[in-house]
């Protein structure tokens, strides 16, 4: 598995982190048709070859079709999104959402760019008051900005959905005009979204500002770990450049595909960084496990009947939920009850509450964002006296760890033979175990 390293010494935009892909090998042909399936109108793109305080790399920019003159977005103004619209288009997070799940994008694209937008909304959410849903974006709700952050997924999953870590978080200086006002630099948004995932942020000397909204929702959805660079194989460098001509640095973002990378943790991040990924920061070698995030919908209930919540459980099985189960619990006033627990997409969370709230006797349901880390999964066939029989395999490092029939074709091989399906089982599950040797 490949790994991504974000060098983000000069700051990072949705626009740059693009540009660095497409830089280092993203057709750009492919990336533009994955695209156009969002079927969001009125915009083309502007891909070019350029240099940047003598650097060569690419330049990503999103056109708009109006022609007026245009104030340009808090998100933008930096990075250099080309406008010629009167009014960006804002949507709340609830349009966007329902925007991209309605797309034909891949499942994977479609989750992590609502990721992204779930944690712009919840921290905007968080400075003006208001439930994550009804946030109207201000800096990232207009066409160019949904655009890289789609992108921004596609373009991660034509390099092959590497594992991505950064350098430490570099912020400039000074002060910014956006909706909220004049505010310093970092903005509003920039802090509570790198606050949220527990990311810390220097300052340096440059008077401007480096990081964007859309720039720290892609760290934090992404990135798994911050530090320098330690063991790492740089096959391939890409530059995606910026348009602000900055005093102290070039205003590019320098993106390292390769293999390896320890992370190595010091100073003042060794803390920071524990508290990001503990589990990756503290091997010596990369884990190869896949990891994505999921909604944990849970609701008690103490007035449901066994076949109602029966019926619920094939019913949302049956719609996409990755899991449902109940459990037995002890409510108020010493009643017994069961805790309903349904495991999704973190971008189903609202279909299932609503589920949950229509098809059972709930009045509330409880909604948490879990990140899971998987082992890598592949399907064998392995021989039996009575035949062929599918095995997963969950592998980790490289290796095997983990080996198991499965069991519909152990069921419709037991019938075929007509011999018991423990019987069948048992020899599969040896036959299974030469595969962890």
């Amino acid at each position: 598995m490949k790994t991504l390293y974000l060098d983000i010494f000069s700051g990072i935009a949705g626009d740059m982190f693009i540009a660095a892909l497409l830089d280092l090998g993203v057709d750009a042909t492919k990336f533009e048709r994955e695209l156009k399936k969002l079927k969001l109108d009125g915009w083309h793109l502007h891909i070019s070859r350029g240099q940047k305080s003598a650097i060569a790399g690419v330049k990503f920019d999103v056109h708009l079709a109006h022609a007026h003159d245009h104030a340009h977005t808090h998100d933008s103004h930096e990075h250099g999104h080309h406008h010629d619209h009167a009014h960006d288009e804002q949507r709340n997070f609830a349009e966007i959402k329902q925007l991209i799940s309605r797309s034909k994008l891949s499942a994977w694209v479609k989750q992590k760019s609502i990721a992204v937008f779930q944690r712009i909304a919840e921290a905007e959410g968080k400075i003006h008051g208001l439930p994550p849903n009804e946030v109207h974006f201000h800096e990232v709700g207009a066409v160019d900005s949904i655009v890289d952050i789609v992108g921004a997924a596609i373009a991660l999953e034509l390099l092959g959905k590497p594992r991505i870590f950064a350098s430490p978080v570099v912020e400039g200086t000074g002060w910014i005009d956006c909706a909220h006002g004049k505010f310093p630099v970092p903005a509003p948004a920039t802090l509570a979204i790198l606050g949220a995932r527990g990311i810390p942020v220097s300052q340096c000397d440059e008077p401007h500002e480096l990081v964007t909204p859309t720039g720290a929702a892609l760290l934090a959805e992404f990135v798994e770990s911050f530090g320098a660079m330690d063991n790492l194989v740089g096959e391939k460098i890409g530059f995606g450049l910026g348009t602000h001509e900055n005093r102290t640095r070039p205003n590019v973002l320098r993106a390292i595909l390769g293999t390896g990378g320890k992370r190595r943790v010091t100073g003042n991040m060794k803390h920071a960084a524990a508290e990001i990924l503990s589990p990756v920061t503290c091997h010596s070698s990369p884990l190869d496990w896949e990891t994505d995030r999921i909604a944990v919908l849970e609701t008690n209930l103490d007035d449901c009947t066994g076949e109602i919540l029966g019926a619920f459980v094939e019913t949302a099985l049956a719609a996409g939920a990755l899991d449902v189960f109940h459990t037995p619990i002890q409510m108020k006033k010493n009643r017994p009850g069961v805790l309903l627990t349904v495991l999704c997409a973190e971008a189903d969370a609202d279909k299932f509450c609503e589920m949950i709230l229509r098809e059972t006797t709930a009045f509330g349901v409880r909604k948490t964002i879990a990140e899971r880390r998987k082992l890598r999964r592949e399907f064998a066939a392995v021989k039996t006296p009575f035949g062929k029989v599918t095995v997963k395999i969950g592998k980790l490092g490289g290796k095997v760890v983990q080996a198991a029939p499965e069991f519909e074709p152990v069921k419709k091989l037991a019938m075929q033979k007509k011999v018991p399906v423990k019987q069948i089982y048992e020899v599969a599950v040896q036959a299974a175990k030469v595969l962890k040797r």
